[in-house]
């Protein structure tokens, strides 16, 4: 299968994967992050996140996408931006990776 981009709501998209741009702490709170966890399951995948714990910036963590029509959903923490000098780019490089 090849490698595709689609533009829409992640939450909605049949597929192998989503990224979700993930907090570090098992948490969710506002944005696609929170929209996620809804479209998904909040508890379910809030236990699945507790078992993984923190994930740092750059790192990323996989779990099943529950009740979303994705198999997994791959969690990324991307940097806090302050001013190009703390390494928001290598982090953000690694999210990539």
């Amino acid at each position: 299968m090849p490698f595709q981009i689609i533009r829409n709501d992640i939450t909605k998209v049949a597929c192998d994967v989503i990224v979700n741009t993930a907090n570090p702490e098992p948490k969710f709170m506002a944005g696609t992050d929170s929209a996620v966890y809804r479209a998904a399951g909040e508890e379910k995948l809030l236990a699945e996140r507790k078992k993984i714990g923190n994930i740092a910036p750059g790192d990323v963590a996989v779990t099943p996408a529950f009740d979303l029509p994705a198999k997994y959903i791959i969690h990324t923490v991307g940097p806090a931006w302050v001013d190009g000098k703390h390494h928001e780019f290598d982090i953000l490089r690694s999210c990539y990776r």
